[in-house]
């Protein structure tokens, strides 16, 4: 089933774990992926894969902290692709230490990638969805803006504010028949948690107690996102709008 037969999709940090898998299952579904990534290379060899397997992408190199690189990408997306349908903020990056331990220049990159990139994206592509009175936004936060998590402070604030910013702009644009969803990970084998891991003392220990704590008995893998996403973007979830689903194994069960 093709549930995004032709629809154009933005993905950011598609040449990533969870971007990555994202795109391929994406247009799988027939979408034209448009990979968004800071690392030109990685997206590169993401649209590559998808055209050797039939599908139809484009690499696009943008650092989403950057709003002049956020809209040449966009303009460049849509020259090539065509108007922009779905738009994922996937785009992400993480620090594991105590906020005490944390310094400001860290704290300013955080929010620059986390959630003023996100808000670049938005501010760019919106007007267009606005205009033709249609679109899909998936925004990908943290299972830590739910619950918290400890040495993720900044993060958790970040994904917090975008949770909160994704059920607003929800209800700032029901009348213009577009949608904003939220997806929250919890702890997924994936580059970035890797990362989070080296900081931490026993990063082994850490990355097993996780598991532990995952009542399905295993971290989450890049493509069990991409499942989460994909219904968000495609008209099978039409009706649904400003809400949050966590895909975490059961690490934490909200109502």
């Amino acid at each position: 089933m093709q549930r995004l037969q032709g629809k154009i999709v933005i993905v950011t940090g598609g040449g990533g774990g969870i971007g990555g898998a994202t795109c391929r299952r994406l247009a799988q579904e027939g979408a034209r992926v448009a990979v968004y990534d800071m690392n030109l290379q990685a997206a590169e060899l993401v649209a590559a894969d998808i055209v050797a397997a039939g599908g139809t992408a484009a690499a696009f190199k943008c650092d989403i902290t950057k709003r002049d690189e956020v809209d040449a990408a966009v303009a460049a997306t849509v020259d090539r692709l065509g108007p922009i349908d779905v738009l994922v903020n996937n785009a992400g990056w993480d620090v594991f230490k105590p906020f005490t331990k944390t310094e400001p220049q860290e704290w300013d990159k955080l929010i620059a990638i986390n959630l003023v990139g996100a808000l670049h994206m938005h501010h760019a592509v919106l007007p267009g969805m606005v205009e033709r009175k249609s679109g899909r936004i998936v925004n990908i936060a943290s299972d830590a803006a739910r619950v918290g998590s400890s040495g993720e402070a900044v993060y958790a604030a970040c994904k917090g504010g975008l949770v909160a910013f994704s059920k607003t702009l929800a209800r700032e644009h029901a009348r213009h028949g577009i949608t904003v969803n939220v997806v929250c990970p919890g702890p997924t084998d994936t580059a970035l948690l890797a990362g989070v891991a080296e900081g931490a003392p026993n990063p082994e220990k850490l990355l097993e107690a996780f598991t532990k704590a995952i009542p399905l008995g295993r971290l989450g893998q890049p493509d069990d996102l991409a499942s989460a996403i994909a219904f968000f973007g495609s008209d099978d979830a039409s009706f649904i709008t400003g809400q949050v689903i966590s895909v975490s194994g059961g690490l934490t069960m909200n109502g």
